[in-house]
């Protein structure tokens, strides 16, 4: 029996598109092979110049490649050209700017932390000559994210930054978007193929069974994940439980809460922040930013901010009407897949039908004869006394699309409550004055369970930067580790030190 075929579906529709399957799903025999065709590139990987001119050469093909590439993803995403676009662009940086890295891997403060020490027979006890340097884990099993079709996906973060490392990469790709992930896995080899590395130095396998396969192989040596809490914690616990767990760095997701105070709706108090609103219209501007920011990519980014924390009163209800108005100007759009759009309904239909929460704009169904699957955003309210409820948890948790919800809390202790209820978190924004007494305090509260820290502005959109930290204490991530900016490639590395070896025996 011949292996089960892997269709492209276009995500307006839900029917498969035309031109026949686009791969085979893989048995355990081709995930076998490819992760063995990687680790056979470990040896070739080790000459930090050639990691360098892959990331460029990738990145220079890529770009090369974009239309067809930005056309194959729209039709399997219908996340738009324009989109689509800019995300390409942050794609060949975030490759260009890993081969800068590898540049200066071994300078101070390159990512290999060369560290000596002579050897100093006087000290007590004596020290011995060491010599301290990061070597890569081995092959790094990376999981393609369906929101992001290319900056976390076949090319994105994980793979850039594991060739970085020295890691060869096998990617499983999302079955959302089976024929791009060919496509750029062509192009990713053509630029292995340009720098004379082996051609198993990236490898590509698809279907569910390949992902927990790929775990399980012995001659993986970490994985990288950008997905679903549920799927991601399904596949940490197989990397736990074999007979060699390995390191497991999941982003999983997170409701992404942002607090706003009353001084920030009605302008009160002197010098606000970047990004925040004051004065006549602070609360309109707000509620602008905010329908923009959930809505953004039709609400499918990790960064969503789905909680918004609102006081409660005039300022409260000026904001909430604003951001009815706002959301009942965004135009309908359609989910990456139709579970996801199945499961967006049902869980904002789920959401509203809970005691005191009251719909600021109705989430539903909007077809048309060419996006049938067509949906329109949310907002739900509810005062932060109900949503402490043990029965309102949902409301705390992520609903993936176009929705969020406005807590309305009476007082601080209210809001406090609501932040203490929540997991951990990607990202945590402060909308208030910076000469708010409040704010260091504030400030503080958000670090404990979030990842990343904004004061005013939205937190949609990661840059890719030295500082970055995209993670977040647990569910927001497996792991203290981030999967975007130059730290990240501190994943795929293990640090080794080497006593009393001759000079030229030393790693270089």
């Amino acid at each position: 029996m011949g292996a089960e075929s892997v269709w492209s579906v276009d995500p307006r529709t839900g029917e498969p598109r035309g031109g026949g399957p686009v791969a085979e799903v893989s048995g355990p025999a081709a995930v076998d092979a490819a992760v063995r065709a990687a680790h056979a590139a470990l040896p070739a990987l080790a000459e930090r110049a050639r990691r360098a001119a892959l990331l460029r050469a990738a990145a220079e093909r890529l770009h090369a490649a974009g239309p067809e590439l930005i056309a194959a993803a729209d039709a399997e995403t219908a996340l738009g050209t324009a989109r689509l676009t800019g995300e390409l662009a942050r794609t060949v940086f975030q490759l260009r700017y890993f081969a800068d890295l590898v540049d200066h891997a071994a300078e101070p403060g390159g990512f290999l932390d060369v560290r000596r020490d002579s050897a100093d027979p006087g000290l007590t006890p004596p020290r011995p000559d060491l010599y301290r340097v990061k070597l890569p884990l081995g092959v790094v099993g990376v999981f393609a994210a369906s929101n992001f079709p290319f900056a976390f996906s076949v090319p994105g973060g994980d793979t850039a930054s594991a060739l970085a490392a020295g890691c060869p990469v096998v990617v499983k790709a999302h079955p959302d978007h089976p024929e791009t992930s060919e496509r750029v896995a062509a192009v990713l080899r053509e630029a292995v193929r340009e720098v004379g590395l082996p051609e198993g130095t990236i490898g590509l396998v698809h279907g569910f069974e390949a992902g927990p396969g790929l775990v399980r192989h012995p001659l993986l040596a970490g994985v990288g994940f950008t997905g679903s809490a549920r799927g991601g914690r399904a596949l940490f616990d197989v990397a736990a439980a074999r007979p060699r767990p390995i390191p497991f760095h999941g982003e999983l997701g997170s409701v992404n809460p942002v607090l706003v105070t009353e001084a920030a709706l009605t302008g009160t108090g002197a010098d606000p922040g970047p990004g925040t609103g004051t004065g006549t219209g602070a609360a309109e501007e707000l509620a602008r930013g905010l329908v923009g920011s959930f809505t953004l990519g039709m609400g499918q980014f990790c960064t969503k901010p789905g909680l918004v924390l609102v006081p409660a009163g005039a300022a409260g209800d000026a904001f909430e009407k604003a951001v009815a108005d706002a959301a009942a100007q965004v135009p309908a759009g359609v989910l990456l897949d139709a579970r996801m759009r199945e499961a967006f309904l049902d869980g904002f239909a789920r959401r509203a039908g809970l005691g005191d929460v009251q719909t600021v704009a109705p989430a539903g169904s909007v077809p048309t004869p060419e996006t049938p699957l067509a949906v329109r955003a949310g907002v739900l309210s509810v005062p932060a006394a109900s949503a402490l409820r043990g029965s309102h948890e949902a409301l705390l948790e992520e609903c993936f699309g176009p929705a969020t919800v406005l807590v309305r809390y009476a007082d601080p202790a209210e809001a406090e409550a609501i932040l203490a209820r929540l997991d951990g978190c990607l990202t945590a924004t402060l909308h208030t004055p910076a000469a708010d007494p409040d704010a260091p305090a504030l400030l503080a509260a958000l670090a404990r369970f979030a990842g990343r820290v904004l004061f005013g502005g939205w937190p949609t959109g990661v840059a890719v930067a030295d500082a970055m930290h995209h993670g977040g204490p647990y569910p927001a991530s497996t792991s203290a580790a981030t999967s975007v900016g130059a730290t990240s490639v501190e994943r795929w590395l293990r640090p080794v030190s080497f006593q009393t070896v001759p000079e030229a025996l030393l790693p270089r």
